[in-house]
């Protein structure tokens, strides 16, 4: 059996490959650091590592050990981590908000078995603005938020919610004698677009630059809010491509709805700030996960 400075002291090398880095890591000498790899070398009966004076690199025998004993140390841990979090129960207050209408049902049963299986803790909910849903998540207002991918710079997933993509267009527009329309047709029309505050790789997936054919794509007026967006779209000032949900949730009588076939789905679940990823975030979004199975 292996140790678990040996594992960890392996592991860490093969990560970094650099015996320098490594002993800073684990805050021993580099010479503790080659004593433990020749030992581990020495049990198993060959290099593990190749090295010279410049460079140091798995050997194909070391590359195996470490991709089978990675997962299995992850594993390790995640049990340790829930069983402590168990010992200690999760309380205090969890702070969550919902983007759009149409992921409340979701945020609520999440919010439901959370509940039940953690009792102590207190949550809060209430709906996100587009315009502060970032600032929210950066200031600890929100500790998760329900809302559509991507959003860089933070941590995402599991998704909970997938839907197809559809063309708002204005009531009377050409395009709504069409059965369906394709996303080069962006490139004939104005796209409006999301408030400046909106993650710019959202923006990008949203309203693209560009056609997947490469067609510029023209940039139209921005709003403030969705329901500004969409009363830009029903004033004819352009097209937005939204997610189908919005035929249910923001029904008008001035924008038509239509298909776009070649559009990959759009898919929404949690989200919330790296650094605050606390016992009470973790159990949640577990939560969140169990309670809207796909």
């Amino acid at each position: 059996m292996l140790e678990r400075y040996e594992v960890e002291t392996f592991l860490t090398l093969a990560e970094e490959l650099h015996f320098g880095r490594t002993a800073e890591r684990l805050t021993v000498s580099t010479g503790r650091v080659s004593h433990i790899v020749k030992k581990l070398e020495r049990r198993i009966g060959a290099p593990l590592f190749a090295r010279t004076s410049r460079v140091v690199r798995l050997t194909p025998i070391g590359r195996q050990l470490a991709e089978e004993l990675a997962p299995l140390v992850a594993g390790v841990d995640e049990a340790v981590r829930r069983a402590t979090d168990a010992a200690r129960g999760v309380t205090g207050t969890l702070r969550v908000a919902f983007l759009g209408e149409w992921t409340a049902p979701v945020l609520l049963r999440a919010v439901a078995l959370f509940g039940e299986r953690h009792p102590d803790c207190r949550v809060e909910v209430h709906e996100a603005q587009l315009s502060t849903t970032r600032s929210g998540l950066l200031d600890g207002s929100t500790d998760v938020l329900i809302a559509s991918y991507p959003f860089d710079g933070m941590a995402t997933g599991p998704a909970l919610l997938s839907e197809d993509r559809v063309l708002a267009v204005a009531a009377g527009h050409p395009l709504t004698r069409e059965r369906s329309v394709s996303l080069e047709v962006l490139a004939d029309h104005p796209v409006v677009q999301y408030p400046a505050v909106t993650s710019a790789e959202f923006k990008r997936d949203r309203t693209p630059e560009r056609t997947p054919g490469g067609r510029p794509v023209p940039r139209g007026p921005a709003g403030n809010t969705f329901s500004e967006m969409l009363s830009l779209v029903a004033l004819g000032r352009g097209v937005l491509p939204v997610g189908e949900h919005t035929r249910r949730y923001y029904p008008r009588p001035d924008v038509v709805y239509v298909p776009i076939h070649d559009a990959p789905s759009i898919e929404r679940g949690p989200v919330w700030l790296p650094s605050n990823t606390t016992t009470r975030v973790r159990e949640f979004v577990r939560a969140a996960s169990d309670a809207n199975p796909r």
